[in-house]
């Protein structure tokens, strides 16, 4: 994998999001191969838990900007979208794009396993987001938590409109970072850092 390592020990997995140049920043490349690491995880009858991390000093700045203000027009018509996730809508001059970060937070939510977010640093957009779906959030003294969509003008992705508000006692979270577009320190979460998925899953 280029952009994650996947190690097996002890039978817990351990992913690790492996951009630390880039504050781990989510690429196509990287949307593809987190939700390969999770087939795997499921595939292996030997991991019971799963460790989702970063390398470095952030855990994931959110989406690579690299184009800065064409970022969007980038990514709908990037060559490396993964197969299935861009189509032509007639009328659009731009191809349309699966929610990368949907796909993978999706993916995490149908894992057989349990899953555990190590956050070492900030997580910032989709970086925030797909946490959600881990059953267990554990926050270093580093981590913050960047709900920043509204700064953009863009509506919160990977389902976490559904899911932010799913995290028990972490309404602070969403009615003071989100809407507010701001970042929000760990000690400000309420405790929610290591609130566990309230939601049932299979």
């Amino acid at each position: 994998m280029e952009t994650l390592r996947y190690a097996v020990q002890d039978g817990i997995a351990t992913i690790t999001l492996n951009r630390p140049d880039r504050l781990n920043a989510f690429t196509d490349e990287m949307e593809a191969e987190l939700i390969e690491a999770f087939d795997r995880v499921d595939a292996d009858d030997d991991v019971r838990a799963v460790i989702l991390t970063g390398a470095g000093r952030g855990f994931c700045a959110g989406m690579d900007a690299v184009d800065g203000g064409d970022a969007f027009t980038a990514w709908r018509t990037s060559g490396t979208a993964p197969a299935g996730t861009q189509y032509d809508v007639p009328g659009d001059e731009l191809p349309r794009r699966r929610d990368g970060g949907g796909r993978v937070v999706l993916r995490m939510f149908e894992c057989r396993k349990p899953i555990i977010a190590a956050v070492n640093g900030a997580a910032v957009g989709v970086g925030a987001t797909m946490i959600l779906a881990a059953d267990i959030r554990l926050a270093s003294e580093n981590a913050k938590f960047g709900y920043v969509f509204t700064q953009r003008g863009v509506i919160p992705e990977s389902c976490s409109s559904w899911f932010l508000p799913a995290w028990s006692g972490c309404r602070p979270l969403w009615s003071g970072s989100s809407r507010a577009g701001s970042s929000v320190p760990r000690r400000r979460s309420s405790g929610a850092s290591c609130a566990p998925c309230t939601q049932p899953r299979n």
